[in-house]
């Protein structure tokens, strides 16, 4: 299969595939991303080996990326916690904790619940797509009509207002 039968193929389905990775990621930005990878995949996938059935091998190209990027927001969202430091989050307790480490780590709790309550609406949407929803800078500024520089700003203040609130309660 040529190169130029690719194109013609990719042209054809392009709005059909960006619409399955969109469905498939929840966010037109990524699903563009992902459509430009399935491009270069497809690409290299040729200059390999020929491919009988273009169009399927396109498509599950494009879902194997989505899913791939999915699986990679859901490790990113367990590991919420990746700007705290070690010995941190070590004092959140555990599930064999004792229960004076427990009282401190919902001590702990307590205090960054209200810490975050302070911030404004946007720091805390900002907070939220960061940690919870595994959202990067770009898809942040984005979503926020901000720039990226002020998303990284704004969660630098975040996470020294969290790590003030972790020193307060040594």
């Amino acid at each position: 299969m040529s190169q130029s039968r690719f194109n013609t193929v990719f042209l054809a389905q392009r709005l059909s595939l960006l619409r399955t990775l969109q469905g498939m990621v929840g966010n037109p930005s990524t699903a563009e991303d992902l459509l430009q990878e399935t491009y270069l995949r497809v690409t290299r996938a040729l200059g390999d080996r020929p491919i009988e059935h273009l169009e399927p091998f396109v498509f599950q190209t494009a879902r194997n990326l989505a899913l791939d990027h999915l699986r990679a927001r859901r490790v990113q969202a367990r590991t919420l916690v990746d700007d705290i430091p070690e010995e941190i989050l070590h004092n959140v307790a555990a599930p064999t904790s004792s229960s004076e480490d427990a009282a401190h780590a919902e001590q702990l709790l307590k205090h960054l619940s209200v810490s975050l309550g302070q911030l404004s609406a946007r720091q805390q949407r900002i907070f939220i797509l960061s940690r919870l929803h595994g959202a990067s800078y770009l898809e942040i500024a984005e979503q926020l009509q901000v720039s990226a520089s002020t998303v990284q700003k704004e969660l630098k203040l975040i996470m020294a207002i969290c790590m003030g609130v972790a020193d307060r309660l040594k």
